[in-house]
């Protein structure tokens, strides 16, 4: 794998949820550095969309798939990144089939393919532990309990993020990237370059961080929590 300088060779990087609104962002990044992209969509109508971001589109149901199967497309990757949710619309159901189901079967399904890159997006607040009924208590509790499920994996070189409150503003680049940062906003360009710069940084691998809007550039950002 490239370190940061990004001086040789490209990536295939493989997008659970590959429609998602960070996902595209992100695809687009990653196209334009030289990378091979992958995007994971449930809607073949979707596929348009993911090769105009320079991605191939893969149509898959993530909540049906079995892990050798989703593993079938893993294979030969060099990284992956789960990126996928239910939506802000879905019910107390699909929480539990998407944001933690879909999460874990993915985790695994890299497992049995060998990539061991991977990164995921997770939401600030999860936690397997949180308590209450509401959709959002259900949606924190089982990405906590997906997130859990990656940390124990030892297979895997992961990296959990956790955005703060997502916008659509325009990204300044500038971010606040640590294991704890409170509570903000962070607009999504800024969570999909962020997403972009831990790719290419193994040495944040085992790392669970919080990003808000901030003061850092995203490169500084990134070197600063690896150690670099």
């Amino acid at each position: 794998m490239r370190g940061s300088g990004r001086t040789v060779g490209s990536m295939r990087i493989v997008i659970a949820g590959g429609h998602g609104q960070i996902a595209l962002r992100l695809e687009r990044l990653l196209a334009a550095r030289g990378d091979e992209v992958a995007g994971i969509i449930r809607k073949a109508e979707q596929s348009d969309d993911l090769r105009a971001a320079g991605a191939e589109p893969v149509v898959l149901d993530l909540e049906s798939a079995s892990v050798e199967t989703v593993a079938e497309r893993l294979r030969g990757a060099d990284a992956a990144v789960f990126a996928a949710g239910a939506g802000p619309g879905s019910g107390v159901g699909r929480k539990d089939t998407v944001d933690k189901g879909a999460a874990v079967l993915f985790a695994d399904a890299a497992v049995r393919a060998g990539v061991r890159r991977f990164v995921v997006v997770s939401s600030m607040g999860a936690d397997p532990g949180h308590r209450g009924d509401e959709v959002f208590d259900v949606y924190l509790r089982a990405k906590g309990e997906a997130d859990a499920h990656v940390q124990g994996l030892t297979s895997l070189d992961w990296t959990i993020l956790r955005p703060g409150a997502l916008t659509d503003d325009a990204g300044t680049g500038l971010v606040r990237l640590e294991a704890r940062t409170g509570r903000g906003p962070v607009p999504r360009d800024d969570v999909a370059a962020v997403l972009a710069e831990l790719l290419d940084t193994p040495a944040t691998s085992g790392l669970t961080l919080e990003l808000i809007s901030g003061s850092a550039p995203v490169a500084v950002a990134v070197k600063a929590v690896a150690g670099n």
